[in-house]
């Protein structure tokens, strides 16, 4: 958490815990001096396509090649483990070491902002149900990501037959994602949902601004935006072909650390 504060982040004691739960064996730290001084983590979604997030550096431990030592046992964990492509989503401050290391470009991913839920209409949804969604969110995302949506839903909603939205907890805002939709009209009643729940509060979004419906749904509602980072993959499988994705029913990513 002391490195998560020090680079601004929105994440929990929580989050950190289920990053452990999900993939023990592909989280990694250095200790120096006695203190956990970097770390970095990669959820695996089978062999198709693992996650990397978390990569942080104490600021008085910087420079020291930690990041990229971390960053080669990450890489060197998921080869052995056979996974076929690799995504994570780059800050600025990590994006050079990412190139270097022979990742490549796909597009921006952006954290929107609603720094306060004010008078939200009253929405009430089903719950969604991991089960019922997953099969449909896999062929969305790209790779079945049951787990991960299993152990992060706090706060669940759905549009039966539309889609589907989770959010949960944070040190900063209320986080609203993932959300997959079919269309727009659905989107936007699970966003008024997930509003009504959290009036007074702030709220982060983080979405692919390729999906202009979900620009257009940010904007309505006065979110603004605040950090953009750039959305990277990598591939070390001779066999493995083109990722095949959905970005157009992807209104809201599930964190920088789960794609």
């Amino acid at each position: 958490m002391r490195l998560k504060e020090a680079a601004g982040w929105n994440q929990t004691e929580q989050d950190w815990r289920n990053l452990l739960a999900l993939a023990p064996e592909g989280c990694f730290g250095i200790d120096c001096d006695g203190a956990l001084v970097a770390t970095s983590a990669a959820v695996c979604y089978g062999r198709a396509l693992a996650w990397i997030g978390m990569v942080l550096t104490a600021p008085e431990y910087r420079g020291r090649g930690f990041a990229r030592r971390l960053m080669d046992r990450t890489l060197a964990f998921l080869e052995a483990q056979g996974v076929e492509w690799i995504k994570l989503d780059a800050t600025d401050m990590g994006r050079p070491l990412y190139l270097r290391l022979g990742f490549e470009e796909e597009g921006p991913v952006e954290r929107w902002c609603l720094a306060r839920v004010e008078d939200p209409p009253a929405v009430h949804l089903p719950p969604a149900r991991v089960e019922d969604v997953a099969a449909w969110d896999g062929e969305v995302f790209g790779a079945n990501r049951a787990a991960v949506l299993a152990q992060v839903a706090v706060e669940t909603a759905a549009v039966p037959g539309e889609g589907y939205a989770l959010g949960r907890p944070g040190t900063k805002a209320a986080y609203f994602g993932p959300c997959v939709c079919r269309s727009a009209e659905a989107a936007r009643t699970l966003l008024e949902w997930f509003l009504a729940r959290h009036a007074g509060e702030s709220v982060f979004w983080d979405l692919l601004p390729g999906n202009t419906a979900a620009l257009s749904l940010a904007r309505a509602f006065g979110f603004e935006p605040r950090r953009r980072l750039v959305r990277m993959s990598l591939s070390k499988a001779p066999e493995a072909g083109p990722f095949r994705h959905n970005d157009a029913a992807v209104f809201a990513i599930a964190g920088f650390e789960y794609g």
